[in-house]
């Protein structure tokens, strides 16, 4: 996966507001002097720091980088970890990462720390609410989606258990190392994506689409997705 919001925009039609689009603006502007910082810097060096560790392509700025290192496809096996991570997946959509990761503390201070028994408690006047702070993504259908997902999440456990064990069924149990060796061949979606995709969305999930499902699991761990040359291939 890109973290560099080289996705697809999955946004409903009619769903952008205003505020999306001048956050689109702003996080363009902020991206391009970071990367410019960066290329000043690290001109002729590896993609990491300055002893040359070579990463994955996308981790090009700090945040990035301290992501890819400490989080991105470690295994997780927390269901409000995974709720959580699903839930910034989507809002990603027509953004990049890094924009998330900058929002992320304030998800979790007004999402209650993405507790699926809390987050489908709210309601739709706590969504206006949310819809007027700045430190979120402010797009109501990504909003709602939100806890239309802790509410479907919610009835998916009572049927079949942990979140944990429903996603991890479909790498059977364990990781799956893709070993990539470039960026070039890490394909936007795949069957294991898919089929998660549909069975979500058959179980009323929203902002679930294949792509987005992918990035879900390539963070989450079922995936390694981490290039061969990558420090943190044989980490995982």
């Amino acid at each position: 996966k890109r973290h560099d919001g080289a996705l697809v925009d999955v946004t409903p039609r009619g769903a952008k507001s205003a505020n999306n689009k001048v956050e689109l603006v702003a996080e363009k502007a902020v991206m391009r002097v970071s990367n410019q910082v960066y290329d000043q810097r690290h001109q002729g060096r590896n993609r990491g720091d300055r002893s040359g560790t070579r990463r994955c392509d996308w981790a090009k700025t700090p945040l990035l980088i301290a992501y890819h290192d400490e989080e991105w496809g470690v295994p997780l096996h927390d269901d409000t970890s995974l709720f959580e991570l699903l839930v910034l997946e989507g809002a990603q959509a027509g953004l990049s990462w890094e924009t998330v990761l900058r929002k992320r503390s304030r998800y979790r201070e007004l999402f209650a720390g993405f507790d699926p028994r809390a987050v489908a408690r709210i309601t739709p006047a706590r969504i206006e609410q949310l819809l007027r702070d700045p430190g979120i993504i402010r797009n109501r259908a990504k909003i709602e989606a939100t806890v239309n997902n802790a509410r479907a999440l919610r009835r998916l456990c009572e049927n079949v258990g942990s979140f944990d064990s429903y996603v991890w069924s479909f790498v059977g149990g364990r990781p799956i190392d893709n070993r990539r060796r470039s960026t070039e061949g890490v394909p936007a979606s795949t069957d294991r994506s898919r089929a998660l995709s549909a069975d979500l969305l058959r179980r009323g999930f929203r902002f679930v689409g294949p792509t987005i499902c992918y990035s879900f699991m390539q963070a989450a761990g079922l995936v390694n997705d981490h290039l061969l040359n990558c420090v943190r291939h044989n980490q995982q």
